[in-house]
């Protein structure tokens, strides 16, 4: 009994420290965490501090201004998470753990149009070194599409350099 419990314990730990920093895997889990409540879709308007957005929503559950799945995922992985909605031309972060400089979440800001959001307007997955707010991350940014095919969002995590 003891054996199997030590054993349990060591695969246990092996995993949760090859899962922490990778963003492949951290990326996959809080798209699992979001896709269990349904498929996504934008439904209405939301405000995000201050910014008026498409309402971002997986099933019935609305992702604007929730912050579980990002907070789990920094849980379970380290590093930062966020779901970004697709405003025009712009992707706004709707819900995420990201930091400003004054120790507030970044929600309401938006992604530079940099090498990630030229993948992401593609359609296209992009895991690369970004730079977000001002630091670099090793990052994965996925398109978030709807029932279409339409981009609708993104799916992002990433770790600080």
């Amino acid at each position: 009994m003891k054996f199997t419990f030590a054993i349990f314990f060591i695969m246990t730990l092996i995993t949760n420290v090859f899962a922490a920093g990778d963003t492949k895997v951290a990326l996959e889990t809080l798209k699992s965490k979001l896709n269990r409540y349904g498929a996504p879709k934008t439904d209405g308007v939301e405000e995000v501090l201050g910014k008026k957005v498409a309402a971002l929503y997986f099933g019935k559950k609305k992702i604007n201004n929730s912050f579980d799945a990002v907070d789990d995922v920094k849980k379970s992985h380290g590093g930062t998470a966020t779901i970004f909605v697709k405003d025009g031309q712009d992707f706004v972060r709707v819900s995420t753990n990201v930091l400003k400089d004054d120790g507030t979440r970044a929600a309401g800001t938006t992604l530079a149009h940099n090498k990630a959001y030229d993948s992401i307007v593609k359609g296209e997955t992009f895991c690369g070194d970004v730079e977000i707010l001002g630091s670099t991350y090793d990052t994965c940014y996925e398109p978030i599409k709807d029932a279409a095919g339409g981009i609708v969002g993104i799916y992002y995590v990433g770790y600080k350099k």
